[in-house]
């Protein structure tokens, strides 16, 4: 008898802890004890918008709260509150809750602060919530940062946040003769990495002009690895509302340079694509202004097209940067090159993906083309990798 339950208690024990929830992850705001130090005594600036959250409070309310001389908030795309559409220009104002200056970095000049904005603080905390996509601007801003921190010798701060692509590398390495506000960095469309990852790659490769080098500090995520499916408790920017969209607009993306409706303007943005002209679909939806979409591709015209909706996450991630959708959409047009636009290869990064659509290869020989830089990027940013893959 004594032996039985000493058998139940211990299966029972084994059975607790094979299904203990995974630890929750922190992200780099929430390690005040970590930089906090950093700022005693230091005028402090931050990047950051609506996603820089740490648990329930804002970084901007928490360092503020804790007495810390915040003297201005630097904004990316999308504006401070996050609301602006994308490509939009984001004017400089003041934070209605807490008085202090918003300088906007977006649509104005060549993205860098003005040497008055330098001079005004000592060190910068950069906390943006990223996806990890070449052609996503978050991480353009903080290159650019740290090219002003590095040129006017101010310290910067990286609180780091997870990638919710960052299981896999993907895509085509940018061909930097297509470098642009979407396309920054000579790294592939889908680089799996975290922003302090990638920081800490900028330095070490050399990536900034002239080769300077950002005096940097990166706070790692407590309880991430690059496996972790990290839900975003808040949308990045008005046009990427849940996971399923954001696991989607690696492959879906490219539309922006097509004639093609990826859905702004709709409730699904990046999980549908159509056009008037498509042929054959008993889907269809009709963009409209919106906020976050307010002169969106297609704007009142109805689109027939493909749902994405149902597709499960799984099967998005293992198929990865997917040109099926793409090339579906480009015969069942069929127009030849006038399906895509000038922007296209600002995305996409190369010359040869539209010249191989036109000629007819399918999304698998394509993506051929860049399996071995893939593999060499992969070992590339080895040095930089803060968490396991």
């Amino acid at each position: 008898m004594t032996r039985k339950i000493l058998f139940i208690l211990l299966t029972a024990l084994v059975t607790s802890l094979s299904v203990q929830p995974q630890e929750v992850v922190k992200v780099g705001a929430e390690l005040t004890a970590c930089y906090f130090p950093l700022l005693e005594g230091k005028r402090v600036a931050v990047m950051t918008n609506q996603t820089g959250m740490a648990g329930d409070e804002h970084l901007v309310d928490l360092l503020l709260s804790h007495n810390h001389n915040l003297v201005g908030i630097f904004s990316p795309e999308h504006g401070f509150r996050g609301t602006a559409d994308a490509g939009e220009h984001v004017s400089s104002s003041v934070d209605e809750k807490t008085g202090i200056p918003i300088w906007s970095l977006y649509g104005s000049g060549n993205g860098k602060p003005s040497a008055e904005k330098m001079k005004a603080f000592d060190i910068l905390v950069f906390d943006l919530q990223d996806v990890g996509l070449r052609f996503y601007t978050y991480y353009a801003s903080m290159a650019r940062l740290m090219d002003a921190c590095a040129e006017h010798g101010k310290k910067m701060i990286v609180l780091d946040r997870p990638n919710p692509n960052g299981m896999y590398v993907d895509g085509p390495i940018l061909d930097m003769k297509h470098k642009s506000g979407v396309g920054w960095l000579p790294i592939p469309v889908v680089h799996g990495m975290t922003l302090g990852e990638l920081a800490l790659m900028i330095n070490g490769e050399g990536w900034l002009p002239e080769k300077r080098v950002c005096d940097l500090t990166v706070i790692p995520c407590e309880n991430y690895t690059h496996q972790t499916r990290y839900v975003l408790p808040i949308a990045p920017s008005p046009n990427l509302p849940n996971n399923h969209a954001i696991y989607l607009y690696p492959s879906t993306c490219l539309f922006e340079g097509t004639v093609m409706s990826l859905g702004r303007g709709t409730p699904y943005p990046f999980e549908v694509y159509g056009h008037p002209n498509y042929k054959g679909s008993a889907f269809s939806f009709t963009p409209r202004s919106m906020p976050g979409a307010r002169k969106p591709p297609l704007l009142n015209k109805k689109c027939y097209g493909v749902d994405l909706r149902e597709l499960p996450d799984e099967q998005i991630i293992t198929a990865g940067f997917d040109l099926s959708y793409l090339i579906d959409a480009y015969r069942n047009l069929n127009i030849g090159n006038k399906f895509f636009t000038s922007f296209f290869e600002k995305l996409v990064g190369v010359d040869y993906i539209r010249q191989e659509i036109i000629a007819g290869k399918t999304a698998e020989e394509i993506s051929k083309r860049w399996h071995c830089e893939v593999e060499q990027f992969k070992q590339q940013r080895k040095p930089y990798l803060l968490y396991e893959e």
